[in-house]
């Protein structure tokens, strides 16, 4: 009922919407004398901030078509490496002649991002995947939209995520490189030890951690004490709602992208309020670059997907209020998962001080339950000054917590290469 109220509530809008949009242009033509008079400019940006709150928002695009690597510029192409109906591996390519001309005639290590699976779309770490491609070849998960699955396509679940991290792991080959951000890191730890115990040759030669909930339990944020203090038919009465026609999923059941979105924005309401006043504020005096950054961010925060009732269920059950991996009782398959099986691929964790989502220690915890692990593969750093975002995006991001990274992998690489030959 609620995903129908919402829905109902777009198309309702859709009259004043488009009067929004008129206005808009109206007052933004070059051809109307009172474009420039304040009372212009406060009507122009007073639609424009109609349209753009009440318009539904896509899957952003990657704009990614180059990027910059011993001062040349490396073409980039978006290449589907994989796909099926849940995900969508994208292999971003660099174009082999662009990069002999900066100097670059070795192969370099594959990384599989794993994007979270958690309300935004894998475009969110598309500064990540930029500042990565400086030096390696990348690999990352796009999720489906819930809402725009079948039915007949079956059901998705924290177990099924699991499988697909490790076929994707499969799919790239032997001892490529994994990077967990923030929600797939229990999932991809699980499957790093499962495939360790199988002795499976596709084990990834390293894996590192961003701002991962691997042990909840560990500096609670508002978010897991939330999934505390609720009881778990809580989350299932009022968090899942049914997929209303028109979409390919109708009759799905789901935890709404615009759900989680409002979870997002409840916890920083009066920031968000304050960004769209001075947003206002920006377009009546003609500041257009500042208006464009707002634009720029908000276009990528508000595009949200939604997650299968199952998936979300078992998430909060297993990770936010069991803590059933680091406990040692996380079962798949008649399996019980034991990170105590990894003993050769290289641990790199990384968490912000500022971390208001996953908390200092919860990512570190990996190195506990990693315990069979000698001390030289592992590492851990915490980078001040940072929040979640600034974990895995941002100028600290790139200036100094990727160039730990990429020498974590490097190093790993050398490792792996050298103990083959």
């Amino acid at each position: 009922m609620l995903y129908t109220l919402y829905e109902a509530g777009y198309y309702a809008a859709a009259p004043l919407r488009a009067a929004a949009r008129a206005t808009r242009a109206y007052w933004n033509s070059p051809l109307n004398p009172a474009r420039e008079t304040p009372v212009g400019r406060r009507l122009f940006a007073s639609a424009d901030l109609f349209s753009n709150l009440t318009r539904r928002y896509g899957r952003p695009e990657w704009g990614i078509d180059s990027v910059r690597i011993g001062g040349v510029d490396v073409q980039v192409r978006q290449v589907e490496a994989w796909a099926d109906p849940w995900v969508r591996l994208t292999h971003f390519a660099r174009d082999p002649l662009d990069l002999r001309r900066a100097g670059r005639t070795a192969a370099e290590p594959a990384v599989l991002i794993v994007a979270p699976l958690s309300g935004h779309y894998a475009t969110l770490l598309r500064d990540t995947v930029q500042t990565f491609l400086q030096d390696h070849e990348v690999f990352i998960t796009e999720w489906s939209n819930a809402r725009d699955v079948p039915l007949l396509e079956g059901r998705f679940d924290f177990h099924d995520y699991l499988d697909h991290v490790r076929t994707l792991l499969r799919r790239l080959g032997p001892r490529c490189h994994v990077v967990a951000v923030c929600q797939p890191g229990p999932a991809v730890l699980a499957a790093a030890a499962l495939m360790s115990e199988d002795g499976e040759d596709a084990r990834p030669a390293s894996m590192t951690f961003m701002g991962s909930p691997l042990d909840a339990r560990f500096s609670p944020t508002v978010t897991n004490k939330l999934a505390e203090e609720r009881p778990f038919a809580w989350f299932k009465s009022n968090m899942i709602s049914t997929v209303p026609l028109p979409f390919a999923g109708a009759g799905r059941r789901v935890y709404p992208g615009f759900v989680q979105l409002y979870s997002f924005m409840s916890m920083n309401m009066e920031r968000h309020q304050d960004a769209h006043l001075k947003y206002l504020q920006d377009l009546m005096d003609g500041d257009g670059d500042s208006a464009d950054k707002h634009l720029e961010f908000y276009d990528e925060y508000l595009s949200v997907l939604d997650l299968t009732e199952e998936f979300y269920l078992q998430t909060v059950d297993v990770v936010f209020q069991q803590y059933l991996l680091p406990r040692g009782e996380l079962v798949h398959e008649d399996r019980v998962v034991r990170p105590s099986a990894i003993t050769d691929i290289g641990l790199l964790t990384v968490e912000g001080e500022l971390d208001d989502i996953s908390g200092i220690g919860q990512t570190q915890a990996a190195h506990t339950m990693c315990s069979g692990l000698p001390d030289d593969l592992r590492e851990d750093y915490i980078q001040p000054h940072v929040g979640h975002y600034g974990v895995f995006n941002g100028r600290r991001f790139r200036e100094e917590i990727y160039p730990r990274v990429a020498a974590f992998i490097a190093r790993q690489e050398a490792r792996v290469t050298a103990s083959a030959g």
